[in-house]
């Protein structure tokens, strides 16, 4: 189309309001249904918000060399501190610990950071026990309430222990064996109830969130092992954390199934699986164990039975699972 024509339609429009109006309201729809396009393919471009990969992996994992691990969660702590680095803001922090501590001496062993969760797990030297995640509210508090539910949900499973191994009234060698099997396990949840009463020195890591410095000054205290940043975590509840148990010194081998093995069934608990321990979501709180620090708070309701990942990968850096590492904006 030559200039000429271009002035004549000009021209012919602007003799003619009832014809502008249609071209302005053309090009507003046109304009309107594009730009619908464009959002609805970039929506549907956007991973969904549950997407597994969207999970951020903080600690070891199977098959990863524990003291490789904390090599690399120390030069990450010292990069982070380095004076000539940029200002960081707080993050945060996975907190192993050397032994199995009380809840007594948490706060002092995690002063001047927030505390997010704890982990705990009654060290039987004839069992295998699994891990539990403790949310935090209170120092030392929220520990001690969350061991006596665990010791609850234990007495729970003895009674069905006890129970699935009185249904068996075969003599044959399958059912002696599986009868063995439930008693063993029914004495090992027995033990765990009686520990986590009795306020036992179970716990062994902590999720934290506090300032360079002060993750530092975490680091430097005696029965501290380690302390992994984990700048990349945006959400607890998109995050798993692995801390690695205190008796672990190597590489970490496969999480073995719970000890000693029960058969599984249609009903009853030697048929749930073992799951992940995830983080739970909350709100940012105050902390009376750490006057002013922020963390997150506990959901209603914690889930003691889920159990832990609790350790280690293939290479020596900190297990942020470079796989995962695609936290949630």
């Amino acid at each position: 189309m030559g200039p000429a024509d271009h002035r004549v339609r000009g021209h012919a429009l602007r003799g003619v309001p009832s014809a502008r109006m249609v071209a302005a309201v053309a090009v507003a729809t046109a304009g309107a249904l594009l730009l619908g396009s464009l959002w609805l393919s970039r929506r549907e471009a956007a991973p969904a918000a549950g997407d597994p990969g969207d999970v951020v992996r903080v600690g070891v994992v199977q098959g990863q060399s524990v003291p490789g691990y904390l090599d690399a969660a120390h030069d990450e702590l010292d990069a982070l501190t380095d004076p000539a680095a940029p200002a960081a803001g707080e993050t945060w922090a996975l907190v192993s610990l050397e032994g199995y501590v009380s809840a007594g001496l948490l706060p002092g062993l995690l002063a001047g950071t927030g505390v997010s969760q704890v982990y705990a797990r009654v060290p039987l030297p004839e069992a295998h026990t699994p891990a539990i995640r403790i949310p935090v509210y209170l120092l030392p508090a929220d520990v001690l309430t969350g061991m006596l539910d665990t010791a609850l949900e234990r007495d729970r499973e003895h009674a069905e222990y006890e129970q699935l191994a009185r249904r068996l009234t075969g003599d044959d060698e399958n059912q002696r064996r599986a009868r063995r099997a439930y008693a063993a396990a029914a004495a090992t949840a027995a033990a765990e109830a009686s520990a986590y009463r009795s306020g036992c020195s179970c716990v062994f890591a902590a999720v934290v969130r506090a300032a360079p410095a002060a993750l530092r000054g975490v680091a430097d205290r005696p029965g501290v092992r380690a302390v992994d940043p984990a700048p990349e975590v945006r959400q607890l509840d998109r995050t798993e954390f692995r801390p690695p148990l205190p008796e672990q010194k190597g590489t970490v081998p496969a999480e073995p199934s719970r000890s000693p093995a029960v058969p599984t069934g249609p009903e009853g608990i030697a048929s749930r699986p073992s799951a992940p321990i995830m983080s739970s979501a909350g709100a940012s709180v105050t902390s009376a164990s750490s006057p002013g620090a922020v963390r997150t708070a506990p959901p209603p309701t914690p889930a003691p039975e889920e159990r832990s990942a609790v350790p280690s990968a293939s290479n020596a850096t900190p297990a942020h699972d470079a796989a995962s590492r695609s936290p949630a904006p």
